[in-house]
């Protein structure tokens, strides 16, 4: 079973290859039930401590799967993530690096370290890694969500856009995937048709601060305030970095004309 992360800084998806589907098929060295089973043990805590928002204690954990089952990628990839969460990327890629080495035909460390990359701005090097996935795994749509992100970080909207929309008709309740749509149709010009996904998505998924927040801005360019206004304190109560544009440009990683528009509501101009 796979477990499935999605990173709230910029919609990236991060996926944990399984430690038990590689732990017993480390070559040249054999393993007693009672190594394999205290290996299970420390996964399900690096995972609890995920899941907790423990980033360094989760690196801790993996870290030492890394010296007792070197040989297994989903260990290598798993500590990537834990240093991703902690904007370590340059260790991250390092051991995403690792597991692809040993696993060069697994989906998840090209994934992980595409994102990566993407956090340094090395956005051809990440659709690189895009790529490969959909050479592996031509309907995987985190891929295409994930190459949609790093086409947008260069300035290709239309591609971007074409990615976006490709992962969310593969997979209709993708919702990162469909916020993303709506937003680069918003730097597109087609600011009535993202008004109009904006509010649905915002209708079927209340609780997502994104949406809420890229419907404050839209609203209030168009005049609307009120709904602009309450659309902005719901916002504020499920995440306040929306507060921030720096934020929201650099790590969100909005599309420049919507950021102008959120700009505009912030300070009321």
């Amino acid at each position: 079973m796979k477990r499935w992360f999605l990173s709230l800084l910029s919609g990236w998806i991060i996926l944990s290859l399984t430690w038990s589907a590689y732990a017993a098929q480390t070559p040249k060295i054999s393993f007693t039930e009672a190594q394999l089973q205290q290996g299970e043990e420390i996964a399900k805590k690096a995972l609890e401590a995920t899941d907790k928002g423990d980033f360094v204690q989760a690196e801790a954990y993996w870290t030492q799967l890394t010296q007792d089952f070197p040989t297994n990628p989903a260990v290598w990839s798993n500590r990537g993530n834990a240093r991703v969460s902690q904007h370590k990327l340059a260790e991250a890629i390092s051991d995403y690096d690792q597991a692809i080495k040993l696993a060069p035909d697994a989906t998840d460390p090209y994934l992980n370290r595409g994102a990566a990359l993407e956090g340094q701005g090395q956005y051809q090097d990440a659709i690189a890694d895009y790529n490969r996935v959909l050479e592996l795994a031509p309907n995987d749509a985190l891929a295409y969500n994930n190459r949609g992100n790093a086409k947008a970080g260069l300035g290709e909207w239309e591609d971007a856009l074409a990615d976006y929309q490709k992962a969310a008709n593969m997979v209709p309740g993708f919702a990162w995937a469909n916020a993303n749509v709506a937003v680069t149709l918003y730097q597109l010009g087609q600011k009535d048709e993202a008004l109009r996904q904006m509010r649905n998505l915002v209708r079927k998924y209340p609780m997502f601060p994104d949406m809420r927040a890229a419907l404050t801005a839209t609203l209030w360019e168009k005049g609307l305030q009120g709904e602009a206004e309450s659309n902005w304190v719901a916002t504020v109560g499920m995440d306040n970095r929306y507060q921030d544009l720096e934020w929201v440009k650099t790590i969100r990683r909005w599309p420049p004309n919507l950021i102008s528009a959120l700009d505009k509501f912030l300070n009321l101009k």
